[in-house]
């Protein structure tokens, strides 16, 4: 398996962020870690392992990054707006600087003139922010893959909220799109799959809103869910990776 890490500085964060690269050719996937996670951690928890046969085959290239949930979601003894303002400087970044590194580098190994969108995926926390990409960013995020994610911001922010928490609550900001946005139609046309489980750990009660939403709105998200064995961790993952990943790939 190909890898080559980055180490750049980031002008929305203030700091330097690193990244790896699993793969040689395919379509781009964004890895977001699980909670105050960081990019090995698709190597350390054999979540790589679980994607080779399509990094090996040319299918995909994974690009992991860090997360910085311990100045964000998990500092619940920070002053809640000002976290909320720095989680949405890690989405800028992630919208304006790992995207573009995402695409150019895309091209360049494929030697295409455009990417076909970036497919988003995570567990845990992971997915949530993976799905929030997803609908933030319908132009440049075109697939997702999301597992045992909590999809209300107030599981971070304990009720607090403003327009930085709003944009990133996305049971509050989906239920109120207008059922004729133009979104819609971009969601519909990329590939999106939601799951979760209702076993140990698991909180599906978020999820079960999303799929309320979705069926209302018309958006053809798949949202799964799995049964009350299916517990919140990574041996679960690996199994669902397993199942979802053709789907998302066909």
């Amino acid at each position: 398996m190909e890898t080559q890490y980055f180490k750049f500085w980031s002008h929305n964060l203030g700091r330097d962020m690193e990244m790896k690269v699993y793969g040689h050719a395919g379509r781009p996937v964004l890895f977001i870690p699980c909670q105050d996670g960081h990019f090995y951690d698709f190597e350390n928890f054999k979540m790589a392992d679980v994607w080779s046969p399509w990094i090996d085959a040319g299918q995909v290239m994974v690009f992991a990054i860090d997360t910085i949930d311990t100045e964000t979601w998990s500092n619940k003894g920070g002053d809640a707006g000002w976290r909320a303002w720095r989680h949405e400087q890690w989405m800028r970044y992630i919208a304006d600087e790992v995207a573009p590194f995402i695409q150019r580098y895309t091209n360049e190994k494929n030697g295409w003139d455009g990417v076909p969108g970036i497919i988003s995926f995570g567990c845990s926390l992971g997915a949530t922010h993976a799905a929030n990409l997803f609908f933030r960013y319908p132009d440049t995020f075109r697939g997702m893959l999301a597992l045992s994610g909590i999809y209300t911001a107030s599981y971070g922010f304990d009720g607090y909220m403003d327009q930085n928490v709003y944009n990133n609550s996305l049971v509050d900001y989906l239920a109120n799109m207008s059922y004729g946005h133009p979104y819609i139609e971009k969601y519909n046309t990329g590939k999106g799959i939601i799951c979760v489980g209702q076993g140990p750990w698991e909180m599906p009660e978020s999820t079960r809103r999303v799929a309320e939403i979705c069926g209302d709105k018309g958006i053809n998200v798949w949202v799964d869910f799995w049964g009350s064995d299916c517990a919140h961790d990574w041996d679960w993952w690996y199994k669902q990776v397993k199942y979802y990943v053709p789907k998302l790939l066909g």
